[in-house]
């Protein structure tokens, strides 16, 4: 293999020459990238890419032709299928599926109104001496009998297709990405399951308002268990029935798009619930359909079945099942969930990714690395200009590479580190003792030309359990002291710090921001969907948006520090800028200043001290102006910085004799400066 290795120039690989330390692994990458082509030359077979080849949702399940209806499952372990419903008074015997080549079962329906819209099915499998009564896999809805609880698959084929009006939107991220991380159900301020239509109507304007150009929502695929938060996917094509139909999500959807929003959905391809009834586990009586035998195909912490990427049928599977949501959907894109669980045999369970060697042991999975490597180059083929993010907390080399350079293809990886690191801070260091070489090297680190999206926090430092950032600085003070006319020591400290950490965040870490909803405005408590343990409350599965709403509260500062600092960074292009440059770092005052895009930047994280001499050190003599600071009154701040004042450049001597000037910042702010014209 390795003389072929050394004569094919496909593997002459470019993240060798982007990242130089892999050199030692170049064996590796290129064994890697020789597997990914031997294995898209076996899957696709007489296919020409992966588009014509991944249309699995256009064959299987159920498809209403001139004369009828067809049916047809991929059950290789199964003995016999049957077809029941309401159709034949749920009949387990009287429409057989015959058994085709390949584990292919097939049954045609001679009649054009055997099945009508909203018809419920079943599908009877016969499999190692059991008979079990299972929803077909590629149903595209699903729906829950209110008495029995029990779930059954229902036909969607509305009499008019969904007539769609976004012909002409183009996603656009050129100024950056702004997620906007959602839960459609609990998205609304009452207390029980948001719809989708409440939520188009309801939550987008917000959204819109608000400046973030993106949605990235949760929970989209089939979960029986509400409070899974849709991480224990079933149906991977059925859009949740627990926000209502199929024709409202593409409603949703179709409205975003009218909006210039960009709709990412969150995908969940690295594990399924485990359940036997709702799922596809054990589908056709095997427990190795989709999943791995044996206790590599369970997850040991999330009790969910893992997928056997190295099969062929797993790949069309899932591969088409992303195709199906980009074009049934109108999608642009995807989260891809887990993506640290799928590639590595330990799931990243107790793993420390310390050096490069870690990416490239016996623990990585590499049919998992195949597989990502072949979902980005169909999402290329579909929507050239679709967004792929990986949820990914181990830095593998190259996740946000092209595939041909020897990447994985992502446009983006989320920077789990950097939530992590606030809260670290938050919970274990008084706030003098936090250090800003730390600070800035976490957020600043990255593998060579990946683009990351930042975050301080998202929906998992909100869980029951948990605590939201300003929730965690400013705990029960937040139910009894956010008026504004209310001075409150912690709850001051609190919105400052969240300010500071937000913006930092967002003008350092990345290409792109995440905030999750409620966020924005420092939305109190926790997440914890109805279950047993409380009752089946909705208490705290919602949004309080007259919070936010009610001029009186500093929830409504918070909401307009957010939507000013989102303008602010696209009106001055900082997610674009490659400029970033430390200024100065003290470690004993907690100060922190850099230049990006041309504009200086300061933050005074000192619980106590403010500086009126702080020496400031540019990097270019002139003029300078605070064009933007986070203590304005409107912003629950205090009003401490001059605005109008100029800043002359002089030689700094206590800076080794850097240009810069003294200025006064006080405690527990950011301030940023920009250079104005000598006529000033």
């Amino acid at each position: 293999m390795q003389n072929r290795l050394l004569n094919d120039d496909r593997l002459r690989l470019k993240i060798l020459e982007i990242d130089p330390y892999l050199k030692p692994y170049t064996e590796n990458l290129q064994n890697r990238m020789f597997r990914y082509y031997i294995k898209k030359e076996g899957l696709l077979g007489r296919h020409s890419n992966f588009n014509a080849f991944a249309n699995g949702h256009l064959f299987y399940g159920f498809h209403k032709v001139e004369n009828g209806w067809f049916y047809r499952e991929w059950a290789p372990g199964a003995e016999e299928l049957f077809l029941l419903g309401d159709f034949n008074g749920w009949n387990p015997s009287s429409h057989p599926l015959k058994k085709k080549a390949d584990g292919i079962w097939e049954i045609f329906l001679n009649d054009n109104n055997a099945l009508k819209h909203l018809s419920l099915v079943k599908v009877r499998i016969k499999a190692n001496g059991t008979e079990n009564d299972r929803l077909p896999l590629y149903i595209k809805r699903t729906v829950q009998n209110p008495v029995t609880c029990g779930f059954a698959g229902q036909i969607w084929e509305p009499e008019e297709e969904y007539r769609w009006h976004d012909q002409k939107f183009n996603p656009d991220h050129s100024s950056g990405l702004f997620i906007y991380e959602l839960h459609i159900g609990m998205a609304q301020e009452k207390e029980d399951i948001g719809s989708f239509r409440e939520f188009t109507a309801n939550i987008l304007p917000r959204i819109k308002k608000a400046g973030y150009n993106a949605l990235q929502i949760m929970a989209i695929m089939q979960h029986p268990y509400y409070a899974s938060f849709g991480y224990q996917v079933t149906n991977f094509f059925a859009a949740s029935s627990w926000f209502g139909t199929p024709d409202d999500l593409k409603e949703l959807v179709d409205t975003a798009h009218s909006m210039e929003l960009i709709v990412l959905m969150d995908l969940v391809h690295s594990h399924a619930c485990d359940n036997y009834i709702e799922g596809i586990n054990c589908f056709d009586g095997t427990n190795y359909q989709f999943f791995h035998e044996g206790s590599r195909g369970n997850h040991p912490e999330w009790r969910t079945k893992l997928f056997d990427y190295g099969k062929h049928e797993v790949l069309h599977f899932l591969l088409s099942n992303i195709k199906f949501w980009l074009e049934e959907y109108h999608f642009d894109g995807f989260r891809f969930d887990g993506v640290t669980s799928m590639l590595y045999h330990h799931q990243g369970l107790g793993a420390a990714f310390t050096d490069y060697s870690k990416y490239f042991s016996y623990d990585t999975d590499l049919d998992a690395v195949t597989y990502l490597q072949f979902a980005n180059d169909l999402i290329r083929e579909v929507r050239p200009n679709a967004i792929t993010i990986a949820e990914d907390m181990s830095g593998m080399p190259g996740m946000c590479l092209p595939v041909a350079d020897g990447g994985i293809g992502f446009d983006y990886r989320l920077s789990m580190g950097v939530p992590d690191l606030w809260i670290k801070l938050i919970k274990e260091r008084k706030d003098e003792e936090w250090s800003m070489r730390q600070i800035w090297y976490e957020l600043t680190s990255h593998r060579p030309q990946e683009k990351t999206i930042g975050y301080a926090e998202s929906h998992d430092q909100a869980l029951v359990g948990d605590k939201t950032l300003i929730f965690r600085l400013a705990d029960q003070e937040m139910y009894w002291h956010m008026r504004k006319d209310d001075q409150n020591l912690i709850i001051s400290r609190a919105i400052a710090l969240s300010k500071l950490i937000r913006f930092l965040t967002l003008t350092i870490v990345g290409q792109g921001y995440l905030n999750f909803m409620g966020n924005e405005f420092g939305h109190p408590e926790w997440i914890d969907f109805p279950r047993m343990a409380n009752n089946w409350s909705f208490k705290y599965a919602c949004r309080r948006w007259s919070l936010m709403d009610n001029q009186e509260l500093l929830f409504s500062d918070l909401a307009k520090f957010d939507m000013d600092m989102i303008s602010f960074v696209k009106h001055h292009q900082l997610m674009q800028a490659e400029d970033l440059f430390n200024l100065w770092i003290d470690e004993e005052n907690n100060v922190l200043a850099y230049e990006k895009n041309g504009l200086i930047f300061l933050f005074n994280f000192n619980p106590a001290k403010s500086f009126p001499d702080f020496a400031l050190p540019v990097l270019e003599h002139g003029l300078y102006q605070v064009i933007f600071n986070t203590d304005e009154p409107e912003y629950g701040g205090f009003g401490r910085i001059a605005m109008n004042y100029v800043y002359h450049t002089q030689k700094l001597y206590e800076r080794n004799n850097k240009p810069g000037f003294t200025i006064y910042t006080p405690s527990r702010t950011a301030m940023v400066l920009e250079a104005i014209d000598q006529k000033v």
